[in-house]
């Protein structure tokens, strides 16, 4: 197989990829138990999908205790993030919930350089502001979904927490490992609440649509999607996977005008402000690509 082709097939692995985590809201909206119950069966298929994986390729997954419980915390993160993403879900719509999740660029933007103790960038000041007006828009104009509103900006602060953390742990161990014990953190985190909380009731019982979709959200969207988006990261560029990354959100949305046809219950209000926000999300990293290359031209001498 020539390089070309090679990129070719890897791009549409990874369009595909991100298709398939955009088909995450439409099934957490058709799934039809709670969103803790839901998060709880999610990560218990998926890592128990991803350490059959691993069995079967015979990768090695130690790692030292100290590694273990830095994952095994930030898994706690991740579930609340998929809690609250789901039940922003049932609070809203899905169009809702995945605008408000691609304001994690934004938090992003600024908790980085806060943790690494590094200047913000102007530019990300700048995205940052636009991105805060369209979420107002959407806030302005779609009242009757504020908790939802509110669930989804709190999930997204979630997944830039952990995406941080993650981008320290990837130097140190391949990102299927740091998935499988995230994965494992979360569910026995939520285990915990849920044992608390009294949550292992009659809330648990599957129907058997649950089941299915409950499989394909496992399975297919997150261990088999997370190990397939991986891997395509060997001949994409970074900066080339976090441009298609963006494109997650649009798929989620199309997806429920199609399946939901969430189009007749929203406002010109949530047009305008979602068009503002995706907007800002993907021309941030193509001004922030042309801003890197303008510095490194300066600090090359000429002659």
């Amino acid at each position: 197989m020539t390089q070309h082709h090679s990129l070719k097939r890897n791009l549409f692995i990874l369009h595909f990829t991100v298709f398939i985590w955009g088909f995450t809201g439409i099934l957490g909206a058709l799934i039809s138990i709670s969103a803790v119950h839901l998060v709880w069966y999610r990560v218990l298929i998926a890592f128990t999908t991803l350490f059959i994986y691993f069995k079967i390729v015979k990768t090695p997954i130690r790692m030292s205790w100290q590694d273990f419980a830095k994952l095994f915390f930030t898994g706690a993160i991740v579930g609340l993030h998929w809690i609250l993403f789901f039940q922003s879900i049932k609070l809203s719509t899905v169009s809702v919930t995945l605008v408000c999740l691609s304001s994690m660029t934004l938090f992003t933007a600024f908790l980085e350089p806060l943790i690494k103790r590094q200047k913000i960038a102007l530019i990300e000041i700048l995205v940052g502001l636009i991105i805060v007006f369209g979420i107002y828009l959407i806030f302005k104009f779609e009242t009757k979904y504020t908790l939802g509103i509110i669930s989804g900006l709190v999930s997204a602060l979630c997944a830039s927490l952990f995406s941080i953390i993650n981008s320290r742990q990837i130097k140190r161990h391949a990102a299927p490992i740091i998935s499988f014990y995230e994965l494992l953190g979360a569910w026995v985190w939520i285990s915990l609440y849920m044992a608390f909380t009294n949550g292992f009731n009659q809330g648990l019982n599957l129907q058997f649509t649950d089941t299915l979709y409950l499989l394909l959200l496992g399975v297919i969207c997150t261990a088999v999607a997370y190990v397939a988006g991986v891997s395509v990261m060997k001949e994409i560029s970074a900066f080339r996977v976090a441009l298609i990354t963006n494109l997650e959100p649009v798929y989620g949305i199309l997806l429920a005008f199609l399946f939901f046809g969430e189009q007749k219950q929203l406002t010109s209000g949530f047009y305008a402000g979602a068009v503002i926000v995706l907007s800002a999300i993907f021309m941030y990293p193509v001004i922030r690509n042309k801003v890197e290359k303008r510095k490194i031209q300066k600090r090359i001498p000429l002659g």
